[in-house]
């Protein structure tokens, strides 16, 4: 049997008003996600209409997966891996050329529990937007659990994507 959880009732708000910033441009958005697993795209969903504004979205948790549907150069990978600035970068370009949005959320972490370096401690999460002319990125450093440091995403990059779009 299948068990549904429902986002957080703040997660859900941003969600709708990403939705509305979209609508109000008539723009599109796609997402690539790695240690989010999907939470992304499933917090859009929740939002009844999205399909008007959200094209889809690429779980990319292998870095195989990122090559092969997202086009991260096998360099990036090797020399700064799955979880870097250089990374996301190209997750959220990428993403806009594969599912043909005007705007890509890509994100890619180390949510723990285990997993965690010196460099790349738990809780570390890269993340990315991207639209046909910029790509912003940003690191954050999340605390609690690996519920919490993947929900924690979810927020801090709805929250970014509205203010950009609002700027754009």
């Amino acid at each position: 049997m299948f068990a549904t959880t429902a986002i957080a009732p703040q997660t859900f708000k941003l969600a709708e008003q990403v939705g509305s910033s979209l609508q109000q441009k008539q723009q599109t958005l796609c997402t690539a996600e790695s240690c989010t697993g999907g939470g992304i795209g499933y917090a859009i969903t929740e939002v009844a209409g999205s399909s008007a504004w959200f094209n889809g979205g690429l779980i990319t948790y292998t870095n195989a997966l990122k090559q092969k549907l997202l086009s991260v150069e096998p360099s990036v990978l090797e020399k700064q891996g799955a979880v870097s600035e250089a990374c996301v970068q190209q997750m959220a370009t990428g993403a806009i050329a594969a599912c043909d949005a005007d705007w890509s959320i890509a994100v890619s972490g180390v949510a723990g529990p285990a997993g965690g370096t010196a460099d790349k401690p738990v809780g570390l999460v890269w993340m990315a937007i991207a639209n046909s002319e910029s790509c912003w990125c940003w690191s954050e450093q999340f605390a609690g659990d690996r519920t919490q440091v993947r929900l924690q995403t979810l927020d801090a990059v709805l929250d970014k994507l509205i203010n950009l779009i609002e700027l754009q």
